[in-house]
């Protein structure tokens, strides 16, 4: 039986404080009883001696100095978990907020997870296929990899989210899409957007491998905090227990963070960079580093946060922090944004450190690795040639500069550029790149093997792709 303590010592925003408790643990979940019979939960957040500071999940309004009536469950945190989680909605502390009723569970999980014995790691290999071209050829997402999407206010993110839910998967030979499934984590979102989500995913016919939370943007900033952990839970239970695949999917982590930024300051913490907590960079470590592939089980848990840089800063804490711990990033450009292209993904910051133990030959086909390394090049030298035309004009540039010039602008229209309901397999992705190449010298392929430059070399998809653009003009 738990102990209960009557009235409180101090209330503080989001916080109260207790006096005289022994025996309390770091995280343990307590009961808050109001004088009017409701409930509340809190979690303990800070002990010092028996003095303790207690976060309260609906916030502190009405609470009463003298009859709040405070009980202590003696566990951390758990949230209900089976496979009927897949295809239910949540909210962000993982309460089903979708109309069809509470969780049978199979058994209760604390959110903040295990850590994971570094040994018992499995090196990442295979790919997960997401249909969009410029990020399965140029930055491939290997299973059991974190890797985040960097994006601005107002930008596209939200659509290349669901996208990438709606059309990701992983190869048929080992296992097809029955043993894949996603869990999408929205933190600070507003009403219509949540419902977007949600309307997506159903009209997409993939909300049965969806688990969604939602944590909306009038939602208290505590059940922020605790989203992305009920989230990864979540995925961890799927794919350890249930042998699946799981890509984790979580937007927007920079509401995550000015969550915490907001919650440390209530503590009265001393402020690191831009006024975030100084444990900052360990907090978002505790939460990437639930991505991977554990020896001895067959699932895994990949994952791609998505984060908007105020003022579209990349040097921000949280990009900056973010792109310490994870491995590689997608990067997307307001300029291309501007000019219509979608998913507006800036092809020269972006890397995915991992693909190049996950693709070619056995995972994707024998020429990628080469035809990445040749379309990254190529790329490199249409933003030199741009620079060089923008000082001293288009017609005094070298006949090489202007074909440059033309490749770049068929790539980021037929290769960057792709239809929100464009799903484009992993062939027809090599085979547009290799169209776009060969709108090149084949001295200028310099990153690619000459046997596949012989396989490969397309002069008349070229031709094709320079006749469509003529016929646009």
């Amino acid at each position: 039986m738990g102990l209960e303590f009557v009235g409180l010592s101090s209330i503080n925003g989001p916080l109260v404080v207790l006096d005289h408790v022994p025996a309390v643990s770091n995280e343990e979940m307590v009961s808050l009883t109001l004088e009017d019979g409701t409930s509340r939960l809190g979690r303990v957040v800070q002990i010092d001696g028996e003095r303790v500071v207690i976060q309260v999940f609906e916030g502190t309004s009405g609470l009463s100095m003298t009859n709040t009536k405070t009980k202590l469950t003696g566990h951390p945190m758990q949230i209900p978990l089976s496979i009927e989680v897949l295809g239910r909605i949540f909210n962000g502390s993982g309460t089903p907020v979708d109309g069809l009723g509470e969780v049978y569970a199979e058994r209760y999980a604390d959110v903040n997870g295990a850590p994971i014995n570094p040994v018992s790691r499995v090196y990442p290999r295979n790919y997960i296929s997401t249909g969009i071209s410029s990020i399965d050829c140029l930055m491939t997402l290997i299973r059991g990899q974190k890797l985040p999407i960097f994006s601005g206010s107002g930008m596209q993110h939200n659509k290349l989210a669901v996208q990438i839910v709606k059309q990701a998967g992983i190869a048929s030979a080992d296992g097809g899409e029955s043993n894949f499934g996603i869990v999408f984590a929205a933190m600070g979102v507003k009403n219509d957007v949540a419902d977007y989500f949600r309307r997506s995913f159903e009209q997409a016919g993939v909300m049965d491998r969806v688990v969604m939370f939602l944590n909306l943007s009038n939602d208290p900033i505590i059940e922020r905090i605790l989203t992305p952990k009920c989230a990864l839970t979540t995925a961890e239970y799927l794919a350890f227990e249930h042998n699946m695949h799981i890509l984790v999917v979580m937007t927007d982590m920079t509401a995550y963070c000015e969550a915490l930024r907001e919650f440390s300051s209530s503590k009265g913490e001393i402020p690191g960079r831009k006024g975030y907590p100084g444990y900052l960079y360990s907090d978002l470590a505790s939460l990437y580093e639930r991505a991977g592939i554990i020896e001895g089980h067959d699932g895994s848990v990949t994952q791609i946060p998505i984060l908007t840089m105020p003022n579209d800063d990349i040097t921000h804490p949280v990009p900056d922090l973010t792109g310490y711990i994870t491995e590689g990033q997608i990067v997307l450009d307001r300029n291309l944004d501007q000019t219509g292209i979608y998913p507006p993904v800036a092809v020269l910051p972006s890397l995915s450190r991992l693909m190049k133990d996950g693709i070619g030959e056995g995972y994707t086909r024998a020429d990628h690795s080469d035809v990445a390394n040749q379309l990254f090049a190529s790329y490199a030298n249409v933003q030199d040639a741009r620079s060089l035309a923008s000082v001293i004009g288009e017609d005094e540039l070298s006949e090489m500069d202007r074909r440059y010039l033309a490749y770049g602008k068929l790539f980021e229209k037929y290769f960057i550029n792709q239809g929100f309901d464009e799903n484009r397999s992993i062939e027809e992705t090599l085979s547009l790149g290799w169209k776009l190449l060969s709108m090149l010298p084949k001295g200028a392929l310099d990153r690619i093997d000459n046997k596949f430059i012989d396989q490969y070399y397309d002069e008349e998809g070229a031709k094709e792709l320079q006749a469509r653009e003529e016929e646009h003009v």
